[in-house]
């Protein structure tokens, strides 16, 4: 079934709306049923969430028990150090490990950065950079930290990882700032699901075969891109992955060029990655009619700002890396 662009913008929106005002609620009753107290009062009876001063003192708990605190060691709480397990995966390479900084931002879809970086850790000093190292919360209520500020992470990265979610970050110059200097140095410039539209906002994928997710894909073209469909794409020192789950497919591509297939291989085996999905019905091809009609009835309309968000961003996107002469 054929979907345009608009269409394709809307149902990519509309998801991170959805899940938006879904998770947030859902993240509120999981802490409301495993920590206390919660007390009424600082619940927003409008729409059964916590409020921003009950959320956060309930979130640090949370975070502590799904153990997303902190990753890869280099953050900790304020005032204590984070819990750790008695057993840490061991690296299955003796060479200088590569130097990853990931971006961590509120709205964040959870599995476009934890794929890779579970794909990663083991390998890699990765680092997950925020403008600061305040709780934060990812699209689907899991509450997170960044292990490093934008001033703090490494100036010189061997690979520099932007995952989707909430495209506010696109207009954020703060954002696109960080990315244009450290991807004006890195070896990789990677992304997975709506990640590279942030990169392209920082004018980075000018020039460059990228992918995306399926409903935002075509949107590369504002930047400058030549949109591919595929799980997968590399062009010269461009890493992309498609949406959400293509995360672990394009953390072993990056693997194996950083570290050689052997690593990678060993990698995918540890993580049993073996995708056997119980239906065939990861993209609107495949899924038919049928079921993309009842997808947009679920989704509803929303999604009208996105492609004027995409157009305004690309006007911009000189002022962060400009037009080479």
């Amino acid at each position: 079934m054929a979907i345009g662009v608009k269409s394709r913008t809307h149902v990519l929106y509309a998801i991170w709306v959805f899940y938006n005002n879904h998770f947030e609620a859902t993240a509120f009753n999981v802490m409301r049923q495993t920590f206390s107290p919660i007390k009424e009062h600082e619940m927003d009876t409008n729409n059964n969430a916590l409020n921003r001063r009950g959320f956060v003192g309930s979130a640090a708990a949370l975070a502590g028990a799904v153990g997303v605190t902190a990753v890869t060691g280099h953050a900790a709480t304020k005032d204590k150090e984070v819990q750790k397990g008695k057993h840490q995966m061991p690296s299955p390479h003796n060479k200088r490990k590569p130097v990853v900084g990931m971006l961590l931002h509120p709205g964040v879809t959870l599995l476009d950065l934890l794929g890779p970086q579970t794909v990663l850790a083991p390998s890699c000093e990765v680092h997950l950079a925020w403008k600061n190292t305040d709780l934060l919360e990812t699209d689907t209520g899991i509450v997170m930290k960044a292990s490093c500020t934008f001033a703090d992470c490494p100036k010189d990265l061997d690979v520099l990882f932007v995952p989707g979610g909430s495209f506010e970050v696109m207009r954020d110059a703060d954002v696109l700032t960080f990315l244009a200097d450290r991807g004006a140095r890195a070896k990789w410039v990677t992304s997975v699901c709506g990640g590279s539209i942030v990169l392209g906002a920082a004018g980075l994928m000018r020039g460059y075969k990228a992918t995306s997710h399926w409903a935002a894909r075509e949107l590369l073209a504002m930047f400058g891109a030549t949109p591919v469909e595929a799980r997968v794409v590399t062009d010269r020192n461009r890493i992309s992955g498609g949406g959400v789950t293509a995360g672990i497919d394009f953390g072993l591509v990056l693997l194996a060029e950083l570290l050689g297939e052997d690593v990678a291989k060993m990698t995918q085996l540890a993580l049993e990655y073996d995708p056997a999905p119980p239906f065939d019905a990861g993209t609107p091809k495949k899924a038919g009619p049928a079921v993309m009609k009842s997808f947009q009835k679920w989704f509803g309309a929303a999604g009208n700002t996105l492609g004027p968000m995409c157009a305004a961003a690309a006007k911009d996107m000189g002022k962060y890396t400009p037009v080479a002469k």
